[in-house]
């Protein structure tokens, strides 16, 4: 049995609990109309079907019952038309009960007898596939060719039966002749390759988008088959496959020179090509054409392998997208037909006071109708979304200024040696480069977003939208570095001596062997996460994305004395729609934003950062590094100030008490107790207009004022919430926040949060 020809589909699906948790449960009626259609749509696509059942967990090998009602089972799928099969005996425990013990020399014994009588019973089908539990030389004990587990199954298992292995690893980045050759001898037949490559099921924040690699075409030889496990998300497999048939294109076609043999990179790109073709195609979730446009009636959806070709029309964006390094937008001159672009409208309705239509015209790239991405962003995409074991280029380069950027900011520190010119305009050219590469994942997540494959969109759209807030963050922590960062007293868990990871190989590579790739979780994403100071709190960058997609461009910055103003409107603002009519008798138009930010941004404004979106700024996050010393220059400074700008008894107030009791904030002394300053020296906090279309850039505008404080060396940091402000205590609550004083200081807000750094 040879199974090659990309002719074979192997149905395992986890989300079956009957294909491995209740294993010994038949299929109902309904289930089984379902199972017969899949059987019957890949027979009529030439393709063999291969059931596979995992009754490896908790099966008793010697009980006469569970093997009988293992022949039901697969009678049954048998019974749908199914004439192929797989039985899977991996992620399993060694041990077996007492009753198997008596029965069975070993473990692989009990496996083959059950192996083998199932193998008898389906009347010795051609394609009958067994999956060992040591499935690749990393479990073999001691080693592949002195394993009595791998030695039983070679010399036991019935030949007609093929042996599944998925190389050195589970998931291998290269497999070779030699060590395909050693497993052969073992097993006394060639093996079928389950090649993990590209699966993702491992990690929720990384998909694999890169070409099949590290499998020489002369490998054929050594195996009976080859089965690619794939993303989870059907859309992100096209180059896998894709490039997977020009692999076996090469295996059909042997005895060609060194420049005909398959080479990665022209793989790739004729594969970038033939998915540009489809992503230009308007598919709707579940690969459906969107029945709009009568010319789509013309258009046909093909399966694509390297020899396919097609006559496609490619659609071509109606207008350019335009961006900026801080702002932009993607936005459409029709009503959508989709929530996505109607969340966006909505929101764009709701901001309209924070702009004329005048700013808005000239500040936001208008485009008519959905456009395809260009070649420049797809080759983008798949280099940050390549193999497990390789980053492509954009991503290396990225890590790579990172940490150069990392290692070297005491070129730009605040209070560190002078360092030489060279130095800081290579530190600020190397910053350039980083920020530009943020700037393009920021529009590469929107032009995803306004992508008119909408498919693509909500497969990929989750590890695009991770990736752009990571970036957000990152970039806002090297714009804010430079001036602010303080070279010296670094304590020794500082943020400068976290693990770094950078180039060509990913994370889990830099253990010192070549480790499994779930060792380090995240991606590109997680490594970038990683090189920041506050980078070991996953529940600051792990979160779900948004229900609706949004293509707005957010940017977090440093704050600046021209956003002062509007700053003070958007906190007048909020106030104004929290508190109702209290204070609603000061007329002083700066009175509520000196009593919220006035003395943050004016003591200490390099830790303020603006969060902004392409109608301008819409929040802000303002922190104090150490309480103590700030509140003394506050007394010394700020307060005599805002006195005499704000007396306790204003003329012609007298009868406004909620006045009254507002005014006498900056005639009252808040201090906070020394068991807190002790453990959180810090304070934050967070201010952002409720019609954010995204949400979640709350989140990363607090995390890189985070960033910023632990940089600097706090350990801990608070802030004041309302008791009634349920939203906001559940929004900290959710990045780590716990409750650490109420009433004790009598804080301002009434409730304290606080998180350790």
């Amino acid at each position: 049995m040879q199974m090659w020809g990309l002719n074979t589909y192997l149905y395992g699906p986890k989300d079956d609990l009957k294909h491995r948790l209740l294993w010994r449960e038949v299929y109902s009626a309904e289930e089984e109309a379902q199972l017969k259609a899949l059987v019957c749509e890949a027979e009529s696509r030439g393709l063999t079907f291969v059931y596979a059942l995992s009754p490896g967990q908790d099966i008793v090998f010697s009980s006469s019952c569970d093997l009988t009602l293992l022949k039901r089972k697969l009678r049954q799928v048998s019974d749908l038309g199914c004439h192929a099969f797989a039985l899977l005996f991996d992620d399993i425990d060694h041990s077996m009960c007492q009753s198997d013990t008596e029965a069975f020399s070993s473990f692989a014994h009990a496996q083959v007898t059950v192996a083998n009588e199932i193998f008898r019973f389906l009347g010795e089908p051609p394609v009958f596939l067994f999956c060992p539990t040591e499935y690749c030389s990393s479990l073999c004990s001691p080693s592949v060719s002195k394993s009595p587990y791998m030695l039983t199954i070679g010399e036991d298992l019935l030949p007609g039966i093929s042996v599944i292995w998925t190389g050195n690893k589970v998931i291998s980045r290269e497999l070779s002749a030699e060590s395909l050759a050693e497993v052969q001898m073992v097993l006394r037949r060639p093996p079928l390759i389950w090649d993990n490559l590209h699966a993702n099921d491992y990690d929720s924040r990384r998909v694999f988008l890169g070409p099949f690699k590290g499998r020489p075409p002369g490998l054929r030889s050594h195996l009976r088959g080859l089965l690619l496990n794939l993303n989870c998300e059907f859309e992100a497999n096209f180059i896998p496959l894709h490039t997977l048939g020009s692999w076996h294109k090469e295996v059909k076609e042997e005895g060609k020179g060194d420049e005909e043999a398959y080479r990665v990179d022209r793989a790739l790109s004729a594969a970038l090509q033939d998915w540009m073709k489809e992503l230009s195609l308007p598919l709707q979730p579940g690969r459906q054409l969107r029945p709009t446009d009568p010319k789509l009636s013309k258009l046909s959806v093909k399966s694509k392998s390297s020899d396919s070709s097609d006559n496609q029309c490619e659609a071509q964006p109606k207008c350019p997208i335009t961006s900026s390094q801080s702002t932009g937008a993607l936005a459409s001159d029709e009503i959508p037909a989709d929530p996505v672009m109607s969340q966006d409208l909505k929101a764009g309705e709701n901001q309209v006071s924070r702009s004329t239509s005048h700013e808005k015209s000239s500040r936001r790239g208008l485009c008519s109708g959905r456009a395809p991405l260009s070649e420049a962003q797809v080759r983008l995409l798949v280099g940050l979304y390549y193999l497990p074991h390789e980053h492509g280029p954009p991503a290396q380069n990225l890590l790579q200024d990172l940490t150069w950027l990392k290692a070297n900011c005491h070129c730009v520190s605040v209070n560190g040696k002078k360092a030489s010119p060279r130095k800081v305009e290579d530190w600020r050219a190397c910053a350039g480069r980083f920020l530009a590469v943020c700037d393009d994942v920021a529009i590469l997540h929107s032009a995803v977003v306004n992508s008119i494959n909408r498919a693509v969109l909500y497969d990929l759209y989750p590890y695009i939208w991770d990736l752009r807030n990571t970036l957000l963050v990152a970039k806002a922590f090297i714009c804010w570095l430079e001036g602010r960062i303080l070279s010296e007293g670094f304590p020794l868990d500082s943020w400068k001596n976290c693990f770094h990871w950078c180039g060509a190989s990913s994370g889990a590579e830099l253990h010192g062997v070549e480790a499994e790739p779930w060792v380090f979780k995240g991606g590109l994403s997680g490594e970038v996460q990683m090189l920041l100071p506050v980078g070991t709190s996953s529940e600051l960058f792990s979160h779900p994305p948004p229900l609706f997609p949004t293509s707005r461009l957010y940017n977090i910055r440093p704050f600046q004395q021209k956003d002062k103003v509007e700053l003070y409107r958007i906190v007048h603002q909020l106030h104004q729609r929290g508190k109702a009519s209290q204070d609603a008798a000061i007329s002083h138009p700066d009175f509520i934003g000196d009593r919220c930010l006035g003395a943050s941004l004016a003591l200490c404004p390099e830790y303020s950062l603006v969060l902004e979106d392409e109608l301008g700024v819409c929040g802000c996050a303002v922190g104090i590094l150490d309480v103590r010393s700030f509140a003394k220059r506050c007394q010394a400074t700020w307060l005599p100030a805002m006195r005499d700008k704000y007396p306790s008894r204003p003329h012609g107030a007298s009868g406004h008490t909620a006045t009254k009791e507002a005014l006498l904030f900056f005639h009252e002394e808040h201090d906070y107790p020394d068991s807190l300053l002790y453990h959180f020296p810090s304070q934050l906090r967070l201010e952002a207009l409720p019609d954010l279309v995204d949400c979640s850039v709350s989140r990363s505008l607090l995390t890189a004022l985070l960033t910023a404080l632990k940089a600097n060396g706090s350990q801990g940091v608070f802030c004041e919430v309302q008791p009634t402000d349920g939203l906001r205590m559940e929004f900290l609550t959710k990045l780590g926040f716990l409750e650490i004083l109420r009433g004790e200081a009598q804080p301002r807000e009434g409730v304290v949060l606080g998180r350790l750094l």
